[in-house]
């Protein structure tokens, strides 16, 4: 499988992603706001008998680029891992080779510590992930894509986190609609507070999820997630959103 070149990709998207990134936070944080002013009005009473709520606070963090890859399966007992974006590969791959009939899926490595992470005893309000897409393949095609929340460490991939079975999923949530080629050049922004959540009660160190087509009968559709070392990685690179007090 042919990935796009990210030297001819980037300057056609040049200026877009930063917009629509700003433009999707703005439009979350509205959302975020309605629910904080309904909560509040609840809350008054308990401020009334000396109960603290603390501030909300956000996270935004980006994948790790040395972490990420994808896991292309080439036979029922053969696999091909990508990990680690260099000047040659900067995305990751998931769905079915509509050509070779290969599936991929993709994996992506947020680490929770430090500076700008969310602390291990946090209480999640909210968390989206968010992925621009920079190809979809055949054009026609159209993939349900499934984000699975998994737990691979040390952070180096195998052959096998490709399974279900041999690295089963802590949870899921499935992408509102399918991706397709009116995509191309988006940001898809996925609702996973549930897994945020779950992370955190299993005391993960990192938010770690594997990207795939969806259950059920193939699409053959492959879906391109932009990923790239350049400059300008903070504004086009996956992204985890977490609101959190």
């Amino acid at each position: 499988m042919e990935r796009a070149n990210a030297a001819e990709t980037l300057p056609s998207l040049a200026g877009t992603s930063t917009g629509q990134r700003a433009a999707l936070l703005v439009h979350r944080r509205v959302g975020v706001a309605i629910g904080v002013v309904c909560a509040l009005l609840w809350l008054a009473g308990c401020q009334d008998k000396g109960v603290h709520i603390p501030p909300s606070v956000e996270s935004h963090i980006l994948s790790d680029l040395h972490y990420d890859g994808d896991i292309e399966q080439t036979s029922p007992t053969t696999f091909v891992v990508t990990q680690g974006m260099t000047p040659t590969v900067q995305s990751v791959l998931a769905g079915i080779d509509p050509t070779a009939h290969t599936e991929f899926r993709a994996f992506l490595n947020f680490p929770l510590g430090g500076p700008g992470g969310v602390p291990a005893n946090a209480i999640i309000d909210w968390a989206f992930l968010e992925v621009l897409v920079l190809n979809v393949m055949p054009r026609n095609g159209s993939v349900p894509i499934r984000v699975e929340l998994v737990d691979f460490q040390p952070p180096n991939l195998i052959g096998t986190d490709f399974d279900r079975t041999a690295l089963p999923p802590l949870g899921a949530v499935v992408v509102s609609g399918n991706v397709t080629a009116a995509d191309i050049g988006q940001f898809v922004p996925v609702d996973v507070t549930p897994l945020m959540i779950l992370a955190q009660q299993h005391g993960l160190i990192d938010f770690q999820v594997r990207i795939l087509e969806d259950l059920g009968p193939p699409s053959f559709t492959l879906m391109e997630i932009d990923d790239p070392i350049t400059s300008d990685r903070p504004d086009r690179a996956p992204l985890l959103e977490v609101t959190w007090h």
